[in-house]
């Protein structure tokens, strides 16, 4: 029964905003992965597979991020996801101050390259990412990318 002035309840409807949060330890990158497919899964958003694989791809890469650089001083990391009509946003957030670039690195060093991946995904998918310091000092990684991939 709806109450006076709602508006009534879209039962297909897969909009929204999804917070969850995971300690700052490797097994929360593909415990990640695994919660936002399965989110996306749930709701029923319409994403196009590669979009999905690029996806799962940035939410690896951030988490491994908060893990590897922002652990000591965050032991814990948020993830969210805001599914929109078009497009659904990934965002990593945790409580360490510095602000990463996506820099151009040296091909025989081993790692280094994730936000610049991030980046080249999220360009060629036609979406985009940044990253955004919160109220408490830490930051917010992000990533949008449109449901089905420009043509």
């Amino acid at each position: 029964m709806e109450s006076p002035g709602s508006a009534p309840a879209d039962p297909v409807s897969y909009e929204g905003v999804w917070r969850f949060t995971a300690p700052a330890v490797d097994a929360s990158v593909p415990g990640a992965r695994h919660a936002v497919r399965d989110l996306l899964g749930r709701q029923g958003a319409p994403i196009e597979e590669d979009v999905l694989h690029g996806l799962l791809l940035i939410v690896s890469e951030l988490v491994t991020n908060a893990v590897k650089h922002a652990a000591l001083l965050s032991p814990e990391l948020a993830v969210e996801v805001a599914i929109a009509a078009d497009r659904v946003r990934v965002s990593v957030e945790d409580g360490h101050p510095y602000r990463p670039t996506a820099l151009e690195t040296d091909s025989a060093q081993t790692g280094g390259r994730g936000l610049l991946l991030v980046k080249v995904v999220t360009t060629e998918a036609g979406g985009a990412c940044d990253v955004e310091h919160t109220a408490s000092g830490g930051k917010i990684i992000w990533a949008e990318l449109p449901l089905k991939p420009r043509l």
